[in-house]
């Protein structure tokens, strides 16, 4: 008599493996986006630092400083060079002159937007004006 032996055929391993393929080629990118995350909380970091560098500079000086020496303005409440912004299509650290409040990117390819009547510092992106 022969004896009946039970395990899979190499069609069902080989649906098998290609199910795991197509799972793990769409969950992949949403699991591991962790650099596109990481320049986000660079940029959110940043924005809190010279958010607070900006209120130092008017406790100390009574006014906001101005737009156009912004980074110069601000050095002696930074470490280290003025940040860049690590987000959006202009990914530099110049700082352009914005009305106040700012709801829309100000033209001009400058990183960050800024307001010297109110302090209002955001980055200079639509999709990330509102932080």
């Amino acid at each position: 008599m022969r004896k009946k032996q039970s395990a899979f055929t190499l069609v069902e391993l080989v649906v098998v493996v290609l199910i795991l393929g197509i799972l793990a080629a769409v969950a992949a990118p949403k699991l591991f986006d962790t650099a596109n995350d990481a320049r986000e909380n660079g940029t959110k970091h940043s924005l809190a630092v010279i958010r607070d560098a900006i209120e130092l500079y008017k406790s100390q000086n009574g006014s906001y400083p101005a737009a156009a020496t912004i980074a110069a303005d601000l050095k002696p409440f930074l470490k280290g060079p003025f940040p860049a912004v690590q987000v959006g299509a202009n990914k530099n650290s110049t700082v352009v002159s914005a009305a106040s409040p700012i709801t829309t990117p100000v033209a001009g390819g400058a990183g960050w937007a800024y307001s010297a009547s109110t302090g209002e510092f955001v980055v200079n992106d639509a999709s990330y004006i509102a932080w």
